[in-house]
């Protein structure tokens, strides 16, 4: 079986583990980037996982991270604030379609049954972003002529709420996060809409603590819990909070926390560093990556603690703890 089948095939963790060792076997082959990276490092070959070599994640700003023997379907672009932005060139678009659809119907529901609002401006306005082609596709699914992107139309809004909601829709609102606290200063009761918030200030407001945000579209919004989404142009796996700020690996992704002062060594659970994660759709890129984002693993999951200093201001949800 070919390993961009194996991938969706993974039932326990000693798959995993199994599988993530070919698709390193195979990427510190094929990729001409990964392997004189691992090459320079002059390590011994992994038998873990964690003796995978991981690749910082600002290659992905100066090389073109792809397997030799691929061509390019799409390339996304990050939505960086400032200096050169991240690309990532994907080779099959289909891999992607099927992991994030596989990760958001199994945590958030079936498109199907949902009218999908999304507020997204800087995204929207940006080409190539991986968030807006994940969001395309969803709200197509949807095949409701309420669902759509919205900027700051609040009547609009309110009709697709309410109308999807006399259909007997499930509504979720994905939003940035300045985004959702404009609408939050309006006091509107959307307390049965599942909110997803991505993250990203964009430079218009202060960065706020995660907690200190979810707080605040809790009472704006009515709503009893806030979700969260955590991905990047480099990924092309998500992970999805619900209320409690513990995100949860998905069937394709595996989080690993490095020490901070060490990067080939890894801290205890609970304790913070950096997070390392490794990315099983990312087959034909490179599925072992070194974050800039600060992470501990909890019982239930992951939680993110913020970023390293001088680290670009990234569009995925990375506010400080």
């Amino acid at each position: 079986m070919d390993l961009d089948k194996k991938i969706f095939k993974i039932q326990n963790e000693n798959e995993f583990k199994r599988i993530a060792l070919e698709v390193y076997n195979y990427q510190a082959k094929n990729n001409s980037v990964y392997k004189e990276y691992i090459k320079l490092l002059n390590l011994p070959k992994p038998k873990c996982l964690k003796e995978i070599p991981f690749l910082p994640i600002s290659f992905f700003k100066t090389h073109d991270i792809i397997t030799n023997d691929k061509s390019i379907d799409i390339t996304f672009k990050s939505s960086g604030t400032t200096g050169i932005k991240s690309q990532h060139h994907v080779s099959d678009i289909k891999i992607y379609i099927k992991t994030f659809n596989l990760i958001y119907n199994k945590v958030i529901g079936n498109p199907k049954d949902q009218v999908i609002i999304a507020l997204l401006p800087n995204y929207k306005e940006q080409k190539n972003s991986s968030l807006i082609y994940m969001v395309d596709d969803l709200i197509n699914k949807t095949n409701n002529q309420f669902s759509g992107y919205f900027l700051s139309d609040i009547k609009k809004i309110l009709i697709s709420y309410n109308e999807g909601l006399k259909a007997g829709k499930k509504v979720i609102i994905f939003g940035v996060s300045y985004s959702l606290l404009d609408l939050a200063k309006l006091n509107l009761d959307l307390s049965q809409a599942i909110i997803i918030e991505t993250g990203g200030m964009k430079g218009k407001r202060k960065e706020i603590s995660k907690k200190e945000l979810h707080s605040i579209l809790k009472k704006g919004l009515n709503n009893k819990s806030i979700y969260s989404e955590y991905g990047m142009t480099e990924l092309l796996s998500q992970s999805y909070s619900i209320n409690d700020q513990i995100f949860q690996e998905s069937a394709t992704m595996q989080i690993l926390i490095r020490d901070i002062n060490d990067p080939f060594n890894y801290v205890l659970d609970g304790k913070t560093g950096g997070i390392n994660i490794i990315d099983l759709a990312n087959i034909n890129s490179c599925s072992f990556i070194a974050t800039q984002d600060l992470g501990k693993i909890v019982p239930t999951g992951f939680k993110l603690m913020g970023r390293f200093d001088n680290s670009d201001t990234r569009g995925c949800n990375l506010m400080l703890e």
